[in-house]
């Protein structure tokens, strides 16, 4: 796979060549995984009632202080796997009932998951492939994946280069994930829903609000309604868990409160957006945080 000679697959551009070393991402060539479950607790159009078929993939492009899948991310947890076991997986979870194939974290791994698709999409595999990751691609790649996902959905975390920074060393993940968004828009069009609600295609872009930050929230939210109106779906997250990491960073070392998570949702409404999705009640625990145990990665005997 020559992507990965002088590796330029997200706009970190660190142009190593990851069969020899490793690239900004923590990743060799090999492609790692960590876990293969039905997911529950995706927004109600993803999960449905039969769940979402994640795939947790090892390594990431940004290095988010506040990480709460660090252990994949970061620390490389995760198992080896070859792109024909990938597709086998998409297959087993098709096979649990799956409403999709969830990618989460895939950016980095994106010519294995084509390798994997051209196996089976359009012929074995039936159900939507939807894009999970954290907002900061590269247009380049993601129109590699054109006609391969149907489903995208990035995170937009900041509109502020300074915070952008501090906490994800990526300044420029405004103009970045602005960028790629168009992109993922331009593929998928206006989002659409099966007959019972589940998303077939589309983009819902996600939103984690941060404690201390409702106007970082309340920029990001206006760029998204502003920009896309009713074409996508915005994700207003407030699961936020201040994970033992961010003892340094006191201003985001606890929850959001509740005042907080209300002042931009009455922002989001009183701009007039509409295609959205809250979280009600105490949604910050650690229930949201997986266990990567290689659990549908690895045949277990």
């Amino acid at each position: 796979m020559n992507y990965y000679e002088n590796c330029r697959l997200c706009p970190r551009n660190c142009g190593v060549n990851r069969k020899k070393g490793i690239g900004f991402c923590g990743q060799s060539d090999k492609l790692y995984a960590a876990r293969a479950s039905l997911h529950m607790w995706e927004e109600p159009c993803i999960s449905g009632t039969n769940g979402s078929g994640t795939v947790f993939f090892t390594g990431c492009n940004l290095r988010c202080v506040y990480c709460q899948n660090r252990q994949i991310a970061a620390e490389g947890i995760g198992f080896e796997i070859t792109s024909k076991r990938l597709a086998e997986i998409f297959l087993a979870q098709q096979e649990r009932g799956a409403h999709n194939i969830n990618l989460v974290t895939p950016t980095h791994y994106a010519p294995h998951i084509i390798e994997a698709l051209d196996m089976v999409r359009g012929k074995s595999l039936k159900i939507p492939v939807l894009y999970n990751c954290g907002g900061y691609e590269s247009e380049k790649t993601l129109k590699m994946l054109d006609g391969y996902v149907d489903i995208y959905m990035p995170d937009f975390k900041y509109m502020d280069r300074a915070v952008a920074k501090k906490y994800s060393n990526a300044e420029d993940y405004p103009e970045i994930a602005k960028a790629a968004i168009d992109e993922m828009v331009s593929q998928t069009g206006k989002c659409v829903f099966d007959e019972n609600g589940i998303i077939k295609k589309g983009v819902i872009a996600r939103h984690l609000v941060l404690p201390s930050y409702m106007e970082n929230s309340m920029r990001v939210i206006e760029y998204l309604h502003k920009t896309y109106g009713q074409k996508i779906y915005i994700s207003i997250m407030s699961q936020y868990t201040p994970m033992p990491y961010v003892k340094d960073y006191p201003e985001i070392n606890r929850t959001v409160t509740e005042a907080e998570y209300d002042e931009v949702i009455n922002y989001a409404v009183e701009i007039g957006v509409e295609n959205a999705f809250v979280q009600e009640g105490a949604a910050a625990s650690e229930s949201f945080i997986p266990i990567f145990d290689g659990e549908g990665i690895v045949n277990k005997r």
